[in-house]
């Protein structure tokens, strides 16, 4: 299985990665207090994607 190596990506996908690490928390946040308010099925769907991806990046699997 190929590792994945964050620094071997060209300068501008790196610097996505970057912009979208930074970003996810505060959304999730929007998510998850929008969920508390009128939770529905999309927005549990979203509040479970974006925690996914905050942990993902929490742990350095991306």
């Amino acid at each position: 299985m190929a590792r994945y190596y964050r620094y071997r990506l060209p300068p501008w996908a790196r610097k996505c990665l970057i912009i979208a690490e930074r970003v996810t928390l505060p959304i999730l946040i929007f998510q998850l207090i929008r969920t508390i308010l009128i939770p529905t099925t999309l927005d549990v769907l979203l509040t479970l994607f974006f925690a996914g991806i905050f942990v993902a990046f929490y742990l350095k699997w991306i």
